[in-house]
């Protein structure tokens, strides 16, 4: 009786080579035959579910928003109850390059938006679209925050999301470049989190 074969897993297991490569290599010079070395399978059998390296690396980007959707629930839930604060604490932190596997995710996300540079016009017909949803959970959790009187009310949500985007990915550069290390950059994190959110 033949094997039944389950496609979303080869897909997957195809992105997550992909991925593997992102985060360790770059993907500039990453391969279709390459990946498929990574995931241990023919290069035909990447073509087969991949018709194209942008639909790869569509599909691995996909797979990477996942990861780091469960790692910032994950975070989240750790903080206890779910407030506007713990959502916007837990979910920077999350992201914040701290351990193996957030600097995992922060250098593979890192290798997509070098591609994008160096192909603009993938950019352009695939726009990223995490860090605007990104932003926009925040300053939603903002203006609660703000509502309950946890965030002053001079603050402008939205504006605010944004400079902490901008910061916690500076700051995550900065770990990956050696400049500081996780736990520095947290820090950094923390104390500006602490100025925008006061005791009720």
């Amino acid at each position: 009786m033949p094997k039944r074969v389950d496609h979303e897993q080869r897909r997957r297991q195809i992105g997550e080579a992909l991925l593997r490569i992102a985060s360790t290599r770059g993907l500039q010079s990453a391969t279709m035959r390459e990946v498929a070395a990574e995931a241990g399978v023919s290069l035909r059998l990447v073509q087969y579910y991949f018709h194209t390296k942008e639909a790869l690396l569509l599909a691995a980007l996909a797979y990477l928003g996942e990861q780091l959707t469960e790692r910032v629930s994950a975070s989240i839930r750790a903080l206890g109850p779910v407030t506007p604060r713990t959502v916007v604490y837990g979910t920077l932190t999350a992201v914040l390059p701290t351990d193996d596997e957030s600097v995992r995710l922060t250098r593979a996300y890192t290798g997509f938006y070098t591609l994008v540079f160096s192909e603009p016009e993938m950019g352009e017909r695939h726009g990223a679209t995490y860090p605007d949803k990104l932003e926009s959970l925040l300053a939603r959790h903002i203006a609660a925050a703000q509502d309950a009187g946890e965030v002053a009310a001079d603050v402008d949500p939205p504006l605010t999301a944004a400079a902490l985007v901008a910061l916690t990915n500076g700051l995550g550069s900065s770990v990956l470049g050696g400049q500081r290390n996780g736990a520095a950059a947290l820090r950094i994190l923390e104390d500006q989190l602490g100025r925008l959110f006061r005791a009720p």
